[in-house]
């Protein structure tokens, strides 16, 4: 049997063709190269992964930072209008204080200065009525002839008057 090179099927050739280029490949070390830049890939996927967990560890912190910021600045908020409040509250009572004590003040001087006009009517009053009383007596004196009816008259005026004066001084 000859073995004609020409009549060897096709599916040989076939499978010579594949086994050179894998030989080829093999050759040019092509698998490595392809797994070189496969793990080139994997190792930068793996990077970025680190990356992104230190960035999203890192906005975490940042996060509980802003949030105890926020809490510290809600808590001083509530201190300030605590503080404002007692204050106000305690103007407001210190206000009706003093505006009741000038109420008082004030009541009292008008009722000091209703007495003092008082006092003064009546000092007037009292001087009037003394000076109507001497004119009276200086006129019965004139009008008079009798002078022991005058004397007697003058003396029980000025008695009268005399005892006016102790009542109203009393």
């Amino acid at each position: 049997m000859e073995i004609n090179i020409m009549a060897i099927d096709a599916t040989f050739w076939v499978a010579v063709s594949f086994v050179i280029f894998f030989g080829g490949l093999i050759y040019l070390k092509i698998p490595n190269k392809i797994n070189e830049v496969l793990n080139k890939l994997i190792l930068d996927i793996k990077n970025e992964i680190d990356e992104s967990e230190k960035l999203r560890t890192e906005a975490k912190t940042l996060l509980d930072n802003a949030q105890n910021k926020l809490d510290t600045a809600q808590d001083v908020k509530n201190e300030i209008l605590e503080q404002a409040k007692k204050d106000s509250d305690r103007l407001i009572i210190e206000l009706n204080d003093k505006f009741h004590k000038s109420s008082d003040l004030k009541k009292n001087l008008a009722e000091n200065k209703i007495n003092q006009m008082k006092e003064n009517a009546i000092k007037e009053i009292k001087d009037a009525s003394i000076k109507i009383a001497v004119d009276s007596v200086k006129k019965i004196i004139t009008t008079s002839v009798d002078s022991s009816k005058l004397d007697n008259l003058f003396q029980k005026n000025l008695d009268e008057t005399k005892e006016e004066l102790k009542k109203i001084n009393s």
